[in-house]
């Protein structure tokens, strides 16, 4: 399986996957050289998700999960269209939040490119229905964790600032929509008040990832080694430290792609 992210933050997707698939072969590219992806241009998100997933299909990935919300919403649809393979994408959970919000507000943390993309605009009409979505540009925070990890201090005064006008609002969903913001977990727990609930969609991205592969009849057999290419052109410090924190013991390589 080929899994790509703008950075680490879809190492919190390929742990589930492996979690779940643990008999299957992956390859995880982290193109933090072009990360955020959600202040790029919808044209610029989508050749970035090309080249990707080319690197990935000249390596014999049979199929790709787009671990990045941004890339998921604006470029998806074209990468089903002129690849051969299989393709997983990543929704914000606003489904299951507003079905089961009480007070009828739920709050978005998203990248302005996933906020503003069609794809979110119809999630939101189609589950929403009943229920009002305060949502919050995730300003700063997946150049924070690119650059100083997940534990820069800095990170705990963002969070308060973007998460105050939520709270006032009276939330009690948080949906974390980047892939990335499940790493601040520790400290949005730490922050939220107690009623008020995390959702992400890593289990279920791994969920729909192996039913494809039943359906498709691609499942590996148990048996033998299983190998775990862990690539990033950016800092590799950052994504060991990424790994430890999710318990992993893989040491990446910073490779040109």
């Amino acid at each position: 399986m080929g899994v790509f992210d703008s950075g680490v933050g879809g190492l919190t997707i390929w742990h589930e996957l492996v979690r779940l698939l643990p008999a299957e072969h992956t390859i995880y590219l982290a193109d933090s050289a072009n990360a955020p992806y959600g202040g790029q241009s919808p044209g610029a998100i989508l050749e970035l998700a090309r080249k990707n997933t080319r690197w990935l299909l000249e390596r014999g990935c049979k199929l790709i999960v787009v671990a990045c919300n941004t890339a998921t919403t604006n470029a998806i649809d074209r990468l089903r269209a002129e690849f051969p393979v299989p393709f997983i994408g990543i929704e914000p959970a606003i489904k299951p939040a507003a079905l089961n919000s009480r007070s009828g507000k739920i709050g978005v943390l998203a990248t302005r490119g996933t906020l503003s993309s069609s794809l979110f605009a119809s999630t939101s009409r189609n589950f929403g229905s009943g229920i009002e979505i305060v949502e919050q540009e995730g300003v700063d925070l997946v150049e924070r964790i690119e650059s100083a990890g997940p534990d820069d201090p800095e990170l705990r005064d963002i969070l308060e600032r973007l998460l105050k006008p939520m709270l006032l609002q009276g939330i009690d969903y948080l949906v974390l929509g980047c892939t990335h913001y499940p790493l601040l977990k520790p400290t949005l727990e730490h922050l939220l008040p107690e009623g008020v609930r995390i959702l992400d969609c890593g289990l279920p991205v791994a969920r729909q990832s192996r039913a494809i592969l039943e359906r498709e009849g691609l499942l590996r057999d148990a048996g033998g080694p299983v190998r775990h290419e862990l690539l990033t052109n950016g800092d590799p410090g950052v994504m060991r430290q990424v790994l430890l924190q999710l318990g992993h013991k893989q040491v990446p390589r910073r490779e040109a792609f």
